[in-house]
């Protein structure tokens, strides 16, 4: 009886698809394209402005972008399904306010208060989320409006249960935390990173990661393969509902007040950073990575045009172009990559 010869091909190229070595190649190519685009951006700015590139000034930067890294690893989970969550920033305003209200309960030490405040405000933020995933997923309702009357909601929660008014005198060692630095390198900054990697790694490296991109690129041929589409879709926006949770609390050690206020248009540069980051609106396409190279690029540009004296009005009209422009590009390509099909 005569054995098989082997298949001479690598056993990793059989086992791959043609279509996903394509996606990732094009997703490579994306995160190159944008690491350029920061690159070249940081280059115009250095050019013009002889501190751009100090020390202290790109400490300030990435203090400045932490948050808004944080929402947006969230918001990449809800876009990648074809979502949006415009609620991020009241529910952060929600979760901060509920976080501040248990650092200050009598009887707890600085660690166990500190550590159930996170609990708190990441529990916060995720039922926020699974309200919006479960309303959305079950009446088919878009995200869009849902999204929409969450925002409204946690706004008024978080003004109701404070009376408006913002709470402070937390431990030092709670605010401490929002200016310390872990080898010149902002601590809340490192915290941001953490969650970088953890959604690079469930993206990548888990079979929910692979879902939640093929929710997006076809939700039927999920369904038909036996799936629970809409568990997929409620657990994208408990993930982004967590990771409000997260921003809440590190914005709080930052401004040492828990404000119901805070938070306004920090969804639209969450949806920025993800969009500018290359991952497509209607779903499917998309990377962490190139989410965290987008908050850079909003993070650059705001502060160097400010080191150049532009400006508040010029520097919203110049961002709002740029926005602009990476949905135009994201559309294009998205062109380009049917007629390639």
């Amino acid at each position: 009886m005569t054995t098989p010869t082997p298949s001479t091909a690598p056993r990793a190229a059989r086992l791959t698809p043609p279509s996903t070595l394509r996606s990732k190649s094009q997703t490579v190519l994306r995160e190159a394209g944008i690491g350029v685009a920061l690159v070249l951006l940081v280059g115009v700015f250095a050019l013009h402005s002889p501190i751009f590139l100090t020390t202290g000034n790109i400490t300030n930067i990435f203090t400045q972008i932490s948050i808004n890294v944080i929402l947006a690893v969230g918001m990449t989970f809800v876009i990648l399904i074809g979502g949006i969550d415009l609620s991020v920033g009241s529910v952060m305003a929600f979760c901060a306010v509920v976080a501040g209200t248990v650092l200050k309960l009598e009887g707890l030490d600085v660690g166990m208060a500190i550590s159930l405040a996170l609990l708190a405000s990441i529990a916060v933020g995720a039922v926020c989320g699974l309200a919006n995933g479960w309303i959305s997923a079950f009446w088919a309702i878009p995200s869009f409006i849902v999204t929409l009357g969450m925002l409204n909601i946690a706004r008024g929660a978080a003004l109701q249960w404070t009376q408006a008014r913002s709470i402070y005198e937390f431990p030092d060692a709670f605010n401490n935390f929002g200016s310390a630095t872990v080898l010149g390198v902002p601590a809340i900054f490192l915290v941001a990173l953490a969650l970088v990697a953890i959604g690079w790694f469930v993206l990548n490296r888990t079979v929910f990661g692979r879902l939640i991109y093929a929710i997006g690129n076809n939700e039927e041929a999920v369904r038909l393969a036996g799936h629970n589409v809409r568990a997929y879709r409620i657990a994208a926006f408990v993930i982004c509902g967590a990771a409000v949770g997260v921003g809440a609390v590190i914005y709080m050690t930052r401004l040492t007040i828990a404000s119901p206020i805070s938070g306004i248009g920090f969804e639209l540069n969450a949806i920025a950073a993800v969009i500018i980051g290359g991952t497509s609106l209607s779903g499917g396409r998309g990377s962490i990575v190139g989410t965290l190279l987008g908050a850079c690029i909003i993070g650059v540009l705001a502060n160097g045009l400010i080191l150049i004296g532009m400006s508040d009005f010029l520097r919203q009209m110049v961002t709002g172009f740029v926005i602009i422009l990476a949905v135009v590009l994201d559309v294009y390509r998205a062109r380009l990559t049917r007629g390639a099909a």
